[in-house]
């Protein structure tokens, strides 16, 4: 696409959203700049099991986003190259055009304004609890019982749901995640209610309890930000998302990940909705 002066015209009158992304980028779309640049630009951010980086070499080398931005990369023939960003920044990244692709980042009403996402979702995480190794916990009506003492982030969608589903429970609201985490820590509470990714993490870090997604699960998809307006780049990625997660090498790439972040595979959440 050429850049006339009737189309810089419309571009300058779209307003300043669509200024943040270069005119190249746009011009030849990200599959045909990441050919000629010769890399696939991941944004990456410390968040085991998505992305990991080795302290020792600097190197992002763990993760379930590492693993499948190289496999795209090799589809595409080029190699990853690794951009961090914060969760907070990562959106505004892909308008800059600084990064080509996010992973695990949830398609909110508010983000498909900003950004593009593919049909097809990347993974399925669901509402956890840790709780303690002896309190029975398989489902949610075990937790629905009085003396059994729930930990969860006040006025979230975790706090919605155990207010509905376990009103017998002593539910005790914390500020944020990590106060929740913190209580069941310290043994304030016999379980602490969250979507499972953190849960790991707080896991492995305390050393004890365990991790269950209770029945009925309650699963939510996460999702791949993409820059706006490049429907190519969108089918491509559908397509890529639809062939991992159907062929079980999703659910492979997170266990493998677990591995190596020191957690066993089984004593985790699955990440395919037909899993759980």
């Amino acid at each position: 696409m050429t850049i006339n002066r009737r189309s810089l015209i419309a571009i300058l009158t779209a307003g300043s959203g669509l200024l943040a992304i270069p005119f190249a980028a746009r011009a030849e779309g990200t599959i045909e700049e990441a050919k000629k640049r010769g890399t696939f630009r991941v944004g990456v951010t410390q968040a085991p099991p998505w992305f990991s980086k080795d302290p020792k070499t600097g190197d992002w080398n763990s993760g379930l986003g590492i693993s499948m931005g190289k496999a795209m990369a090799a589809t595409l023939g080029v190699k990853m190259e690794t951009v961090e960003v914060s969760w907070g920044n990562s959106i505004a990244a892909l308008q800059g055009d600084k990064i080509d692709i996010m992973f695990t980042i949830d398609a909110t009403p508010e983000r498909k304004q900003a950004v593009d996402f593919p049909d097809a979702p990347l993974l399925y995480y669901s509402l956890a609890v840790l709780a303690k190794d002896d309190l029975a916990a398989k489902t949610w009506e075990d937790l629905n019982k009085a003396g059994v003492r729930i930990a969860v982030p006040q006025a979230s969608s975790m706090d919605r749901f155990v207010t509905e589903h376990t009103p017998k429970a002593d539910i005790q609201r914390f500020p944020d995640n990590a106060a929740a985490i913190a209580a069941f820590q310290s043994g304030r509470v016999d379980a602490v209610c969250l979507f499972h990714p953190p849960l790991l993490a707080a896991r492995q870090k305390l050393g004890k309890g365990k991790l269950v997604v209770p029945t009925p699960a309650q699963s939510q998809p996460s999702s791949t930000a993409l820059r706006k307006g490049d429907t190519e780049f969108v089918a491509w990625v559908d397509k890529q998302l639809t062939e991992y997660y159907k062929s079980g090498q999703t659910q492979k790439w997170y266990e493998q990940a677990l591995t190596e972040f020191g957690l066993d595979p089984k004593q985790a959440p699955p990440i395919m909705k037909e899993m759980l």
